[in-house]
């Protein structure tokens, strides 16, 4: 093969495969399947269900999905062609997750996590702490133009911040995805932020623009109700802060210098450095302030007494590839030093469900059904509410079957360009709808690589964050809203 067919392939590349065997109830087969066996499996483990039940359930949709295709003459060969074509799409993913693993195993021994905790207890409090929660992440994400790294970093923290306040983790995970969710869909360096006005023909801050009549009455909602919910919680937590200071205090050297690596872990992705370029350097740079800040918990993780070179490079990489534990007689801190503490072996199972999800996913679109859901629902596209409509429903269902982010806002751009135009409806309109619907709600649901994604980093169930990440579920319906109400529908412009 010659060097030039080795090309990454971009979202926006992505094929969309049409079987005209196929009928519409025979590509809802393996959904109906899947949705079933995923519901009795969650029936029977509860919250262990992601512990792998989850991941075979996947392979067994995929399973029924080939029967299917095997019926409607699509070969083998081409379905393992395809999932291999998902899953080579996911390895950046994989490895952020590995790299995030890592770089939070650092972030603790370093005192990082812990000193973002100990000088956060004493600025926020339940009352102010959701939507505070909020605002930072929405501030992080749109520097960074990325919802991943925000959780990673500065999310992680809220979460051990929320616990030692007393406050619920599935509100603390749902005002961390809301804000960073919010970043991620109105920032110029995000990568969905670019991807959905090029699948539907219009220019990015004219995208931005359009799409913030949607968005901050969605975000001003958001955070109506989590003032109000802050002034509902049991402030309790609060009484116990103290301790906490004294032993986080006690256990680590608190400084602030310390937060010059994730100063620059930030700085270097606004600077659009890679992202697992980024993270490695924020990996590394958190093993070289362990040693220097932190001697006495790299020698407990390496157990020994002393520090050597040796000891030193082992308590580091422990810290790194293997879950690692830290003495302490505060319940409260171990759990909190358990979450954070787990290193790249933390997210095997998170990236063990990705695989198995692009295998149902890959295998949906090999056989034609993805492309024959998106065609059924564009078909009911009546009006213009309707098209709306369809537009929100096929983005909704490729976040389920085709459990990716990307493939929610490309299939359906794709598929849906036309009809706007048809009804003289300007680009921005699928634009905003792809993202309001596409973007947001991947995280909702638990097999997409989203969804893995922040509750293997979070350490928050889907199940547990879903109602509270309020931004994203209530996304949808604001853009449905404007769209039955015929609010701020911008028409195309004759030329």
């Amino acid at each position: 093969m010659e060097s030039q067919d080795i090309k990454p392939k971009l979202p926006q590349d992505e094929h969309i495969v049409e079987n005209k065997e196929l009928n519409i109830w025979e590509a809802l087969i393996p959904v109906i399947a899947l949705v079933g066996m995923l519901a009795f499996n969650v029936y029977v483990y509860g919250d262990d269900a992601l512990s792998g039940s989850n991941q075979f359930i996947l392979l067994m949709g995929g399973a029924v999905a080939a029967i299917v295709g095997a019926f409607n003459k699509v070969s083998f060969q081409q379905m393992l062609e395809e999932v291999a074509e998902n899953i080579q799409s996911t390895t950046g993913a994989l490895l952020i997750l590995l790299m995030v693993g890592a770089l939070a195993g650092t972030w603790l021994i370093s005192g990082i996590i812990p000193s973002m905790i100990y000088y956060g207890l004493q600025i926020l409090n339940p009352t102010i702490f959701l939507a505070a929660s909020v605002v930072i992440c929405a501030i992080i994400s749109i520097a960074t133009g990325s919802s991943w790294t925000t959780s990673a970093t500065v999310g992680i923290a809220l979460i051990g911040i929320g616990e030692a306040l007393g406050v619920s983790l599935g509100m603390t995970a749902g005002a961390i995805l809301s804000g960073a969710y919010f970043g991620d869909k109105m920032s110029p360096l995000s990568d969905t932020t670019n991807l959905a006005p090029a699948m539907a023909g219009s220019e990015l801050f004219a995208h931005i623009k359009y799409m913030a009549k949607t968005t901050i009455p969605t975000i001003t909602i958001t955070l109506i109700v989590f003032i109000i919910l802050g002034f509902t919680q049991d402030t309790s937590g609060a009484a116990d802060t103290s301790v906490l200071l004294n032993d986080l205090k006690t256990t680590f050297n608190i400084n602030p210098w310390i937060f010059l690596v994730p100063a620059v872990v930030i700085v270097l992705i606004i600077k659009k450095t890679p992202p697992l370029v980024a993270l490695l350097i924020g990996t590394l740079l958190g093993a070289i302030f362990a040693v220097i800040f932190q001697p006495h918990i790299v020698a407990q993780i390496a157990g020994v007494e002393s520090l050597s070179f040796k000891s030193a490079y082992r308590g580091v990489m422990d810290a790194i590839t293997v879950k690692t534990s830290i003495a302490t007689d505060n319940e409260t801190l171990k759990g909190l030093f358990s979450a954070s503490g787990k290193g790249m072996s933390g997210m095997l199972g998170t990236i063990w469900l990705i695989i198995c999800a692009m295998v149902f996913g890959g295998i949906m679109d090999a056989i034609g059904a993805l492309s024959k859901i998106s065609q059924s629902l564009l078909s009911l596209a009546k009006t213009t509410f309707g098209l709306f409509a369809s537009t929100v429903a096929s983005c909704l269902a490729l976040n389920v079957t085709a459990s990716d982010q990307y493939l929610a806002i490309v299939v359906p751009g794709k598929m849906f360009k036309k009809a706007y135009e048809d009804k003289n409806l300007a680009p921005e309109n699928l634009s905003r709808t792809l993202e309001d619907s596409g973007t947001v709600t991947s995280v909702l649901v638990p097999w997409n690589t989203c969804g893995a994604y922040q509750s293997g980093v979070l350490g928050v169930s889907v199940a547990d964050y879903f109602f509270f990440a309020i931004f994203n579920w209530l996304s949808p319906i604001m853009t449905l809203v404007f769209a039955g109400f015929s609010i701020k529908i911008k028409q195309l412009i004759s030329k």
